[in-house]
């Protein structure tokens, strides 16, 4: 009896839960809360930290089910505002994209008095654009290697020797180059361009795959292609053959827009999701899916103690770092690449 009580209770307050959420979204537009919302993520264990940390409870809250699409791409967005027909109602992507994005008019502003979100750091609260999730671009080599501290290290074969991969893109290499050419990480931005392709052509011999996939970077230092390779913190945090250091790492964050012109009631409950998405307990739900962390300070309150060092925005990590800047990378994007394809016709 007493179980059956306490069973009717929990489904009750389940539905006033829902009830709430709903009624929130009403209020706000004016018009009935829609079943469903649809949004286009990244993928992969991405996808899968959105769904288990910040859907579920979303869902469990408002009784509006999210349906998940991938991979994301700026392409796609721009498509669905120039046809008019906006699938998807939030829209996943990199910082340098947002600006690109909001200078061609595709994006809506978000309302952040609905959202009510729990602290966060300023970098994610753009008018139009939601931080959710911080990476790194960090150096890492395989265990066993002689451990490099800085960019210089890694720039120094003689003292490091062995072959090297980069990443086939100048919005990451390009700082990195600076980085190693001496530049510290609070005077990188703006890239002195011309610098960083002279410190490229110190190293470019020893270079053996500059790679375009994520996934490269960690099996090729696991088959020992490369003694050492900038990569993407989460494909290589928690791999037992492989060390890293955040040391002088790029920071990055990603982003849910909302495309202009989409729907008011499917704004209005996007919103709510995006309030789940700043909890820092729903965020740490996310990094026991993928090794990176939300836009909350104090993860490092509620990791366990011995995975501290895994994220890019604890404390002691987020301070050694250097900070993307979407702007300026947007800004000069035809720049960067014209001379980084004039770069890689001399290797």
């Amino acid at each position: 009896m007493r179980k059956s009580v306490l069973f009717n209770a929990l489904c009750a307050a389940m539905m006033v839960s829902a009830a709430l959420g709903s009624a929130a979204v009403s209020a706000q537009t004016g018009a009935a809360p829609p079943k469903e919302i649809r949004i286009l993520e990244s993928g992969g264990p991405s996808g899968d930290s959105i769904e288990q940390a910040y859907i579920k409870p979303y869902t469990a809250r408002t009784g509006i089910k999210v349906t998940r699409e991938s991979p994301t791409s700026a392409g796609k967005l721009q498509a669905m505002v120039q046809s008019k027909n906006i699938t998807s109602v939030l829209v996943e992507l990199g910082a340098t994209n947002v600006v690109a994005a909001r200078a061609l008019g595709l994006l809506e502003p978000l309302d952040w008095n609905a959202i009510d979100p729990a602290p966060i750091y300023p970098e994610a609260r753009w008018p139009d654009a939601f931080g959710y999730q911080y990476s790194s671009t960090i150096m890492a080599w395989g265990k066993g290697s002689k451990q490099p501290k800085t960019w210089a290290d890694f720039w120094n074969v003689k003292d490091f020797p062995g072959k090297r991969a980069l990443p086939d893109y100048p919005g990451y290499t390009l700082p990195l180059a600076l980085l190693a050419d001496g530049v510290t990480p609070d005077k990188l931005y703006p890239l002195d361009i011309d610098r960083a392709f002279a410190s490229l052509e110190k190293i470019k011999g020893s270079v053996a795959v500059w790679w375009k996939a994520g996934a490269q970077a960690p099996q090729l230092l696991e088959d020992k292609e490369v003694a050492y390779s900038a990569a993407w913190s989460g494909r290589i945090v928690g791999n037992p053959k492989i060390d890293y250091t955040y040391n002088q790492g790029l920071l990055q964050l990603a982003y849910f827009v909302v495309p202009k012109g989409a729907d008011p009631a499917a704004k209005a409950a996007a919103m709510g999701l995006l309030h789940e998405m700043s909890k820092l307990e729903n965020q740490l739900v996310a990094t026991n899916v993928i090794p990176y962390t939300g836009a909350s300070p104090g993860i490092e309150k509620l990791v366990p103690k011995d995975k501290v060092n895994d994220y890019p925005t604890t404390e002691a990590n987020k301070k050694i770092q250097a900070q993307a800047d979407p702007s300026w990378t947007a800004d000069n994007a035809k720049l960067i690449e014209k001379r980084w394809q004039e770069f890689k016709l001399g290797l």
